[in-house]
């Protein structure tokens, strides 16, 4: 019985363990194996070194030219922009009453849950490319353009279409951990904090209400960090291509999508995985540094 207990904790984490070995673990370490080889999904795996890493930095101009420029423009203003919205948006639902803050945090987390289906439905007609478009009928009507845009095909807007519909559905998980961080903070500190100086919300906010809810500030930026660098069906799903349109939105994970399940380059796909799981793990000890405890 004493042998029992001594590993009970390990009794009760097996079936996670289990899980993240099998899911997680073993896919990254298979990844990394195959990123320093030949492999077309057909023949067996062959070993080439760091060709893959060499190509993907110096030859593939693709990734170097219009990839990555455009994940890091896309990554900057979606993973900041889209952190910040959810604060203040959860700063603001959590001044209301019980009812109204239900009703409105439902209605600013469901864009993240059907994304995919009002991308479909909302925003390709919105943006449609003909004079039946919701914005294209707008334009024409008030004078503004003489004939319609393609909106979803041009390079010059499909980019910033794209960073519209993520912000658009960037209330997530984090923006309920943020709203129920700040609704847990303890209403005491906010009475000690005015005696103290405090003079106005925003010194509010600053001094008591982010520092009291840093666990919920650190899930927030790491889960907007790997939803930034993760997203890949906006632009295909809006422009109906992969390559999008002369690559204008062409993000990391397409890039990968694209060598790996329609090229079949499955050990150069590998590697730029393996180039993107670095980067989000660099983004997420960045994101500890601010709001972990140090």
């Amino acid at each position: 019985m004493k042998k029992i207990k001594k590993y009970m904790h390990w009794i009760l984490l097996s079936p996670y363990l289990t899980l993240f070995i099998i899911f997680i673990l073993l896919p990254i370490i298979v990844a990394i194996y195959l990123s320093f080889t030949y492999f077309n999904a057909i023949q067996s795996p062959r070993w080439i070194g760091l060709q893959n890493y060499v190509n993907l930095f110096t030859r593939d101009e693709i990734f170097m030219q219009k990839v990555l420029p455009n994940t890091i423009k896309f990554s900057l203003i979606v993973g900041p922009g889209g952190y910040i919205l959810s604060f203040i948006l959860a700063w603001l639902v959590a001044q209301l009453t019980k009812v109204p803050r239900t009703i409105f945090a439902l209605i600013l987390y469901s864009p993240s849950l059907t994304a995919g289906v009002t991308m479909a439905v909302v925003w390709r007609v919105l943006f449609n490319g003909d004079q039946q478009g919701y914005l294209n009928a707008l334009l024409l009507k008030l004078g503004f353009i003489d004939k319609p845009i393609q909106w979803l095909q041009s390079p010059e807007y499909l980019l910033t279409i794209m960073i519209i519909v993520s912000l658009w559905s960037s209330m997530g998980v984090g923006f309920l951990a943020m709203l129920a961080g700040i609704l847990n903070v303890d209403e005491t500190l906010y009475e000690a904090a005015y005696i103290d100086g405090i003079k106005n919300r925003l010194q509010e906010i600053i001094y008591i209400t982010i520092p009291s809810m840093k666990p919920q500030m650190l899930f927030g930026a790491v889960m907007s960090i790997v939803q930034t660098f993760t997203t890949a069906g906006i632009g295909v799903a809006l422009s109906g291509t992969n390559p999008t349109p002369q690559y204008a939105g062409q993000l990391i994970v397409n890039h990968i999508e694209d060598y790996g399940f329609l090229r079949y380059e499955m050990g150069y796909a590998a590697a730029v995985s393996v180039v993107l799981l670095i980067i989000i793990y660099l983004f997420s000890k960045i994101a500890w540094k601010l709001f972990g405890d140090n």
